[in-house]
């Protein structure tokens, strides 16, 4: 191999064959269901100093890597919408948040059950907590499922997970600061950082990007270009200022989130986001450690158990509780049998710090491994798991069953039952409704749209057709 490492000595040809095996494993993994985190990862094995070796450019790649991460934070903040946690109520924020603490919670005893010192046993607790949004988004979207009741609720709390991991960050972010101040008045600091960020990013957002937006986006190119500045500017001056460059990409993308293009620059960036965060899971993979992640294979495999089975188990119960049925707490709890790449920024972070080592980071990355890749299945197959579980399955589910799923009108009688409200079955409610003296009731398995309805005054429910109650 004397003449490949030879070759990519230039930096180009260097980043030419990692690019060709980056589609080579791309394709694989497809081929395999599996998401390209995983072959990335994987990929930064095989290119690293146990594989081919070829990976030499570490600062462009590093430069690259921490691009994506202010692109992928950039448009976690372009995409926060409460509207979608109001639409299906306050189920999502008592999930996400329930899932949060107890995940943390119980990770963290595991850990130190398993002999690692308490503040190990604190990142690896908190890296268990996250799930992958790129993952559950992509497998629920191919899955058409985006919008249904369990899809909607997935989104909700993945929207909950972030705001707590942008949090996190900014902790970690203070505490990781010169020891010369005291904790006091590192708080101070960032706070303060953190308001003049934000201040900027609220005058930018209320009264200088109304005013250039439609211009700029006239070439979208040229928006999508202003976009990126403005994402990396501001995590510039957040690093600059010693606070954080993600949390000041996250907030540049929150500036955003409610312009008009928002769909527009979030399907542009989606590629770029890919592309870049490419070089950051390499140079994970190209990072590890083999011996030392060979000595920690036991506790991935307990710790990836409990992601696959607990996880699912935490948000099952806390929805059965809430008055969910069992077939929504469960395809809701499969959505977070896996962790997500926040959690291998946030463990970098920590190891960047001094925190962690690349034991524990070793550990986390492997954990990764195995549940995403595993996760994938769970989700892909999911109503097929359902079945083969719904009789053990009931004990999750309340006798009494509060959902918006279950709601009826029992007190009317319906002339018509209309199933599906997209913009014919609404055109036909709203037509008997106005013309007709006869009740009609609408049924929709997107909790958004039955909301909206019901706000015109038409009648209606949940219901999926997938589901094996619903007739």
């Amino acid at each position: 191999m004397n003449w490949l490492q030879t070759f990519t000595q230039n930096s180009f040809y260097e980043l030419t064959i990692i690019l060709l095996l980056a589609a080579i494993l791309g394709a694989v993994g497809q081929k395999l269901r599996q998401p390209l985190i995983v072959m990335f990862i994987a990929l930064g094995i095989i290119a690293g100093p146990v594989g081919l070796d070829i990976v030499h450019s570490e600062e462009i790649i590093h430069l690259l890597a921490e691009i994506g991460i202010v692109i992928l934070l950039f448009i976690v903040g372009l995409k926060l919408d409460l509207r979608i946690i109001k639409a299906v109520g306050k189920i999502a924020l008592f999930t996400g948040l329930g899932q949060v603490l107890f995940t943390s919670l119980f990770g963290f005893i595991i850990s130190t059950a398993l002999g690692f010192s308490l503040l190990h046993s604190f990142y690896i607790a908190i890296a268990l907590t996250f799930s992958s949004t790129i993952v559950i988004v992509k497998l629920l979207s191919d899955k058409k499922e985006i919008d249904t009741l369990h899809g909607q609720i997935s989104v909700g709390f993945l929207i909950v997970q972030d705001i707590v991991v942008i949090l996190l960050m900014i902790i970690l972010g203070t505490i990781g600061q010169s020891e010369q101040i005291s904790i006091l008045q590192k708080i101070i600091q960032t706070s303060l950082v953190g308001a003049l960020i934000g201040a900027i990013a609220f005058i930018a957002s209320k009264w200088v990007f109304p005013k250039i937006s439609t211009f700029l986006a006239k070439s979208q190119e040229l928006l999508i270009l202003a976009c990126i500045a403005w994402a990396i500017s501001l995590a510039a001056l957040g690093d600059a200022l010693q606070f954080s460059s993600e949390v000041g990409a996250f907030i540049a993308g929150v500036s955003l989130a409610s312009s008009k293009f928002r769909d527009v620059i979030n399907g542009r960036l989606t590629n770029l986001r890919d592309f870049l965060l490419l070089f950051f899971f390499v140079s994970l993979g190209a990072n590890l450690d083999l011996s030392v992640i060979s000595s920690q294979l036991t506790p991935a495999i307990l710790l990836s158990l409990f992601v696959l089975i607990g996880n699912p188990l935490i948000v099952l119960t806390i929805m059965g509780l809430m008055g969910y049925s069992k077939r929504t707490g469960f395809l809701s709890g499969l959505t977070v049998a896996q962790i997500s790449e926040f959690s291998l920024i946030f463990a970098g972070l920590g190891l960047s710090i001094g925190h962690i080592n690349q034991e524990i980071l070793g550990l986390i990355t492997l954990v990764g491994l195995i549940t995403i890749g595993l996760s994938t299945y769970l989700i892909l197959y999911s109503h097929q798991i359902f079945k083969l579980l719904s009789p053990i399955l009931g004990i999750f589910q309340r006798k009494k069953l509060t959902e918006k799923e279950q709601q009826t009108y029992k007190k009317k009688t319906y002339h018509i039952i209309i199933i599906g409200l997209g913009r014919f079955g609404k055109q036909l409610a709203e037509t008997i409704q106005e013309n007709h003296k006869l009740n009609c009731l609408g049924i929709d398995f997107n909790p958004v749209i039955v909301n909206r309805y019901r706000k015109q005054g038409i009648d209606a429910i949940y219901g999926d057709i997938d589901d094996p109650e619903f007739i």
